[in-house]
């Protein structure tokens, strides 16, 4: 394992209450290994150079001991969303595990995604979080099909083992649901896979579900793209050079999909506008402090 050097741990968000209402951003970790074919974090624009390679900070949980002592205002803590905090090196040097302690000692709330099922053996940390703070956690899925799944993101938990998290975690009470982002256009972006991760997500215990409806393709993340659409999915390369060009945004959730994805959410009381998310778990988190006060 590589270490880098790093002065801060924390970020203040410019936009943070757009996504999941999150006030601080942090990386624990940097690149990942999951090989994911459309990961957006690739992008030259973020310059994590030699991407699949994960790297830990140094000195990474007494800087973030420091700036969470330091802070006047706590908030939401978004993790996770450039290189997934659950990476198979976590289960031997723990850093997301001390980082929660942490996060949990000084009273700070949570808004965390992976694509990992690693994320139970935090249950206990997770719990302690939201007794005092918001916590929302967020389980990536872009197909229901555990094939397809080790094509698209081969180094990580297929998507059942995913949906078997997510209802751990829904049974212990924590506000828990999926991230069906992106939606790949010729590729996952069929009327059988919402529905059936909906239903998945449903069975699960899940809250909610939230989409982008599209792909981001982008200098250096588009070629990946590319070569592997060449190596698993031959032809597709040219039909999405034809159709998107070099379009940032390849919008995969058409009307009729899109309508398919709002009533099915609805037919199973699932949340997935972003206001609705933010306000659920906010709001429940401050009556569980309530009754916490009370008892």
């Amino acid at each position: 394992m590589k270490y880098i050097s790093a002065k801060t741990i924390l970020q203040r968000t410019k936009h943070g209450n757009e996504w999941f209402g999150i006030d601080f951003n942090m990386n624990l970790y940097k690149g990942c290994p999951h090989g994911c074919i459309y990961c957006d974090s690739r992008s030259n624009c973020y310059n994590i150079e030699n991407f699949d390679e994960v790297r830990i900070k140094k000195n990474v949980i007494e800087i973030l001991n420091a700036e969470l002592k330091s802070k006047r205002i706590n908030g939401v803590i978004g993790i996770g969303s450039m290189s997934d905090t659950y990476n198979p090196f976590e289960k031997d040097y723990e850093i997301t595990k001390k980082a929660l302690e942490l996060i949990d000692y000084f009273g700070y709330g949570i808004s965390l995604e992976t694509k990992s099922d690693l994320i139970v053996r935090d249950i206990d940390t997770f719990k302690n979080i939201n007794k005092k703070a918001p916590l929302i956690l967020k389980m990536t899925i872009t197909t229901y099909d555990d094939k397809l799944s080790k094509i698209i993101e081969p180094n990580v938990s297929v998507s059942s083992k995913r949906f078997e998290a997510i209802k751990k975690l829904s049974d212990e009470g924590l506000f828990v649901g999926v991230l069906l982002t992106p939606i790949i256009p010729f590729i996952t972006d069929t009327e059988d896979n919402i529905k059936n991760i909906i239903k998945l997500a449903h069975d699960s215990g899940a809250k909610f579900i939230f989409s982008m409806g599209a792909v981001t393709l982008r200098e250096n993340q588009r070629e990946y793209f590319y070569q592997k659409l060449d190596k698993y999915f031959p032809k597709l390369k040219d039909m999405y050079i034809k159709t998107y060009g070099n379009n940032y945004i390849c919008k995969s959730l058409n009307k009729n999909l899109g309508k398919i994805f709002q009533e099915e959410c609805e037919k199973y009381n699932i949340l997935y506008k972003m206001e609705d998310i933010i306000r659920a778990y906010k709001e429940r988190s401050t009556t569980i402090e309530q009754l916490n006060f009370f008892k």
